[in-house]
């Protein structure tokens, strides 16, 4: 069907076929491929992006539910760049001309071997190397970003990597904006009250593999008195060594908060009904962790 729509890899058919009723520029054409794993199902929310001959990005975007692509770009020579979760990248070469279509085909993914595992036993968080961050909404316009200078924090894997477990300990006083003001606010009983409630702690329940070098890690949060379960959006990025050639592993984790969850409800109103704080905070963590000892 997507051949039949598309044409041939290559054919040019004027305004007719595959081009009638779409409007191209006169000096563009449309190029498109299907992306399939290797048993021919589509991957959809593949990434793709376009570069020209001198490697400028022309567009990017992801493929749609059938694993399809579809671009109208100006005539010349490109590099076409597709990456999916658990997938090796694909890049290909494609020439468009004007007034017509160029296809790459099905342009089939393959399975990409995962990263190795840290080894079964205790590691912990490594600080210097590490960052804990969030992002709130200011005014609903602006993003706010910030920073935890003080925690630590250590992993036990497991034999099994779903019997792991994780624990960080973050100090709610080292909060950090880069704006002292905003910082003495936000360590006060408006919000963190870091008197009463000196620290963050997360407790990770289980591990659970999505896929590839995804993970999902959940547990409980407790931030200003109050325990939630939440789950980190886990990517691992495998392991390595440092400049003294110690063994590192490294994941990034990410997930969304929402300030009643933890009574975190200090508010004020903008004369235009707008809140100053969003409601919702954003946190990512880039971790490395080494063995102990």
């Amino acid at each position: 069907m997507f051949g039949r729509w598309l044409g041939n890899r290559g054919q040019a058919g004027g305004r007719g076929g595959a081009l009638a009723g779409v409007q191209v520029p006169r000096t563009a054409g449309v190029l498109g491929c299907r992306v399939l794993d290797p048993v021919n199902e589509p991957v959809q929310q593949a990434e793709f992006v376009l570069t020209d001959s001198v490697g400028r990005k022309v567009t990017a975007g992801e493929t749609d539910p059938f694993g399809s692509l579809l671009a109208t770009v100006p005539a010349g020579d490109y590099r076409l760049a597709v990456k999916a979760e658990g997938f090796t990248p694909f890049h290909g070469s494609v020439t468009v001309t004007e007034g017509a279509h160029a296809t790459l085909g099905d342009v089939t993914l393959q399975v990409a071997q995962p990263p190795q595992l840290p080894d079964p036993g205790d590691w912990d968080i490594e600080p210097n190397h590490s960052q804990i961050g969030f992002t709130a909404r200011h005014i609903g316009l602006a993003r706010i970003h910030g920073r935890f200078n003080t925690f630590a924090g250590a992993v036990r894997i497991a034999d099994r990597m779903e019997d792991s477990a994780m624990h960080v300990i973050i100090d709610a006083a080292s909060i950090d904006t880069n704006a002292q003001m905003r910082d003495d606010h936000l360590r006060s009983g408006d919000f963190l009250d870091v008197g009463r409630y000196p620290t963050l702690e997360f407790y990770s329940e289980r591990f659970v593999h999505r896929g590839g070098n995804r993970w999902g890690v959940t547990g409980a949060l407790t931030l200003h008195g109050v325990s939630r379960t939440v789950t980190l959006d886990t990517r691992y990025l495998g392991l390595g060594n440092g400049l003294e050639g110690e063994t590192r592993a490294a994941c990034r984790a990410s997930t969304e908060l929402h300030r009643e969850d933890f009574t975190l409800t200090w508010q004020t109103m903008l004369a235009r009904g707008i809140a100053v704080v969003g409601p919702s905070i954003s946190v990512d963590l880039d971790m490395q962790i080494v063995p102990r000892g």
